[in-house]
């Protein structure tokens, strides 16, 4: 499994019924749920003020990434995303060091 930092900004097009836009917020709500609980969506974050998320999400490959998670989200339709494979460092301290989660 390879881990992506990607950077996604959700435009909803105007003309879109309220209803239809909370209805797909809920989905997209369960569906992110079930990748985490799935191990492909690891961290998602939202910088202060901004309409974009950040996320560490995973998959096989780029490709899978696409076809396989993010394309499974029912905003995918409005979503924009930005990919960033990303590799192990050596000077990581790894998921159990001190302050790690925070």
């Amino acid at each position: 499994m390879q881990d992506f930092l990607v950077e996604i900004t959700t435009e909803i097009p105007p003309d879109v019924p309220a209803a239809e836009v909370d209805r797909r917020r809920a989905a997209e709500h369960r569906r992110a749920r079930e990748l985490a609980a799935t191990g492909r969506l690891f961290r998602l974050w939202r910088p202060v003020g901004e309409k974009r998320s950040i996320g560490v999400w995973r998959a096989e490959d780029e490709d899978r990434l696409y076809a396989e998670v993010l394309g499974t989200l029912p905003l995918w339709p409005w979503m924009t995303a930005v990919v960033t494979p990303l590799e192990p460092h050596p000077n990581d301290p790894g998921p159990n060091a001190p302050g790690a989660g925070s």
